[in-house]
């Protein structure tokens, strides 16, 4: 390092956060610095928040930690003469109150934390472990509130009520707790119940205490859709957002898993909030019908959201291996199906695209709904004949499901696809009669048939869906 000639008395400057060296006279050249920033693991919710709003910050950087600058030794041997030591601005930092310590491991809800305000400060200490009293219909109530005004999830922000935005903080919320807590510890203000005795305001909890990141969840109960006692009304906190939605008992995954407990501070509660027994009615019950346009093939808006729902809350939810969604798919065609012929409904009429008639009965909470062991729509079979009509015969064939018309497969039910489609006007592009086997023929003409319609774009692909296939057998 090159240092120029000291003349007269050396002083420290401060200038924008490093200090430097000046003679009263004269300046001299500064010193070489090394700046670096302390290494802090800190997890409170204001390092989270810096973070997040730094996002060109080092990893490691403690937001409220003043930058250390030292200065090089270089610069010790220039003073050694004057006898000044080294200029050194020592670390400080405020102390800022952070996620309490413990041994609980990460997890997808976060973990235990004190009730938090806005700005990530902890709003009041953490309390003793107690159940304030409340009632069911509070409790509903409030879970509703975080429903209506869409809470976003996740597992480091806090709602203006100091409530953490994940499943565990929307219970502890909900449950009026003095804290945040997680999977791992909300059982210690609840008592264990059996499936028969659960009514709203209960919650059904699964913690996965080897590994809580997989599965590791809870939800709270609203009363079950039907007599059935196989599909409840679960309010919880879940990416995107928090949610009120139709759910086979006890869960969508890991249902095994998942135990039932009744808050301990339960109030009486005479006005209840949704009686346990008693059919939910579904949301937006005055929704008018959307058009034929909104389902079926390609279809992606929230009408086929609003449908599922009301589907698995009529009975059918056991068509779905996940909850609905705004993605049309067979198992909403299947669903729909299954409702329409509890309706007494054949042939075109139980078709599993909702029509008029169908969506009137869903919003309206009325006709039949499905009963369990009842017999429903054939689950999709990508191999085997296609079932058997008489000539005379008007009913429309079960749709088999896509796996049947993708390339390399070989079923009956191409077969009769192609015969349908040559029957129809649509057979120009076979240059021998339709086979089993799926080909490029198969497709060209179903999509000749779709352009028919006067569909376009992901509709007219030229792949047979359930529509394709009722207007064919039609």
């Amino acid at each position: 390092m090159r240092v120029g000639k000291t003349v007269g008395k050396l002083i420290n400057v401060y200038t924008r956060g490093y200090f430097h060296l000046e003679c009263e006279g004269h300046r001299m050249e500064t010193p070489v610095f090394e700046e670096f920033d302390p290494a802090s693991d800190c997890d409170c919710p204001g390092c989270a928040h810096w973070r997040r709003v730094l996002p060109y910050a080092r990893a490691g950087r403690h937001p409220a930690a003043h930058r250390v600058v030292i200065v090089a030794a270089a610069a010790s041997a220039a003073l050694g003469a004057s006898g000044a030591p080294p200029a050194i601005a020592a670390p400080h930092a405020p102390a800022r109150p952070g996620v309490p310590a413990g041994d609980e491991p990460d997890t997808p809800q976060g973990s235990k934390a004190p009730l938090h305000g806005p700005i990530g400060h902890p709003a009041k200490p953490p309390a003793a472990v107690k159940a304030p009293a409340t009632t069911r219909s509070e409790i509903i109530r409030r879970a509703k509130t975080w429903v209506a005004a869409q809470v976003p999830y996740s597992m480091n922000a806090y709602w203006s009520d100091g409530y953490r935005q994940d499943c565990s903080g929307f219970v502890s919320m909900a449950w009026t707790l003095p804290g945040n807590e997680w999977t791992g510890s909300l059982d210690q203000y609840g008592d264990r119940i059996p499936k028969e005795d659960l009514q709203p305001g209960d919650i059904l909890l699964f913690h996965n205490p080897s590994n809580p990141e997989k599965g590791s969840h809870v939800v709270i109960f609203g009363g079950w859709t039907d007599y059935t006692h196989t599909y409840y009304i679960a309010y919880e906190q879940t990416p995107p957002r928090a949610r009120r939605q139709a759910t086979p008992y006890a869960y969508w995954s890991h249902s095994e898993q998942y135990v039932a407990y009744r808050y301990k501070g339960l109030a009486p509660d005479t006005a209840g909030a949704e009686a346990p027994s008693t059919p939910v009615t579904p949301a937006n019950p005055a929704t008018p019908y959307p058009g034929a346009a909104s389902f079926g093939p390609g279809a992606n808006n929230k009408y086929v959201t609003q449908l599922g729902t009301m589907l698995v809350a009529r009975g059918a939810g056991r068509y779905y291996t996940t909850g609905p969604g705004p993605r049309w798919s067979d198992a909403d065609r299947r669903a729909t199906q299954a409702f329409q012929l509890a309706q007494g409904w054949r042939g075109a009429d139980a078709d599993g695209l909702p029509g008029p008639l169908t969506w009137q009965l869903l919003v309206g909470g009325k006709g039949k709904s499905v009963t369990a062991g009842a017999a429903g729509p054939p689950a999709p079979s990508p191999h085997g004949a296609p079932p058997s009509h008489g000539p005379s015969s008007r009913e429309v064939p079960a749709y088999p499901g896509r796996a049947v018309f993708r390339p390399g497969a070989n079923s009956g039910y191409v077969t009769q696809l192609g015969k349908q489609l040559v029957k129809k006007g649509f057979g120009k592009y076979y240059t021998t009669g339709p086979g089993p086997r799926w080909g490029e023929a198969d497709r060209r003409n179903v999509e000749a048939f779709q352009r028919a319609q006067g569909w376009r774009g992901g509709a007219a692909d030229g792949y047979p869906g359930p529509e394709t296939w009722r207007r064919l057998f039609s």
